[in-house]
């Protein structure tokens, strides 16, 4: 993508990072149902707003410790001496075995699946963190490993053929596309003493987006079988037992 044209020549350019997880189970993959117009249509479509959750987009076809998986968001606001800011997460969950399943460390999975099924052999996950922070790209890389706090919360392990992808950026700094100058740009940084608040935030973040996905995901048909959602009202069930009443009243 260009942004400009001086004698034919582009002047600058945008590097497109594109990632995906496998979703051949529920989708015949050779078929090539996905064209270059559907591609066109959703550059076309995007919005700001409130983010679709759940069986869209890239998460149509993903599955989730055992049930209907897709993507999922979740934000934190982070405050210090520094200013206000705000940690968002986005997944794609298509990972993870049900007996791995954790919902704020209960045991949902073993719980719903007492048999112990054996996990499954890889799946993937993508998760991008993002941040108006400003941050140099060191930092933004140690925010990308935080991601793995909140899949491991959930219960993800990252298994041997498992293609996860955990990508990071901040906005907090604003530099031209296209220097017109040989001059220099200051750049600005939150100390790295700052940071473990957006720590936190990153991990609580990431965890809440793939429950979001789960809660979010409706059961799908498709290619080899079928994907069930997660049982609703199971789940408060099982979390009732675990919570003492005082905790689920207050």
């Amino acid at each position: 993508m260009g942004y400009g044209v001086e004698r034919g020549y582009v002047t600058g350019f945008t590097l497109p990072v594109v990632a995906e997880t496998f979703d051949g189970w529920l989708n015949d993959i050779n078929a090539f149902h996905v064209e270059r117009h559907h591609a066109y249509d959703a550059l076309a479509a995007a919005a700001g707003g409130a983010v679709p959750e759940g069986n869209v987009g890239g998460g149509t076809g993903m599955r989730c410790h055992g049930f209907k998986g897709g993507i999922g968001t979740s934000s934190r606001l982070v405050e210090n001496e520094a200013g206000r800011y705000v940690v968002g997460a986005l997944v794609q969950a298509n990972y993870g075995s049900m007996r791995h399943l954790r919902v704020d460390g209960v045991p949902v999975g073993r719980e719903l699946d007492p048999r112990g099924a054996a996990p499954s052999p890889g799946g993937s996950i993508i998760v991008i963190v993002a941040t108006d922070a400003p941050l140099l790209p060191g930092q933004c890389r140690r925010f990308a490993q935080r991601a793995t706090v909140g899949l491991a919360r959930v219960g993800g392990v990252g298994y041997n053929s498992s293609g996860d992808i955990f990508l990071a950026f901040a906005t907090g700094n604003h530099l031209p596309a296209v220097s017109r100058t040989r001059t220099l740009h200051d750049l600005r940084m939150l100390p790295h003493e700052y940071l473990n608040p957006f720590f936190d935030a990153v991990a609580e973040a990431v965890e809440e987006s793939i429950l979001n996905a789960l809660v979010a995901a409706e059961t799908m048909v498709g290619f080899k079988g079928t994907a069930h959602t997660l049982p609703l009202d199971e789940l408060a069930a099982i979390m009732a037992r675990y919570r003492p009443r005082e905790e689920r009243e207050a």
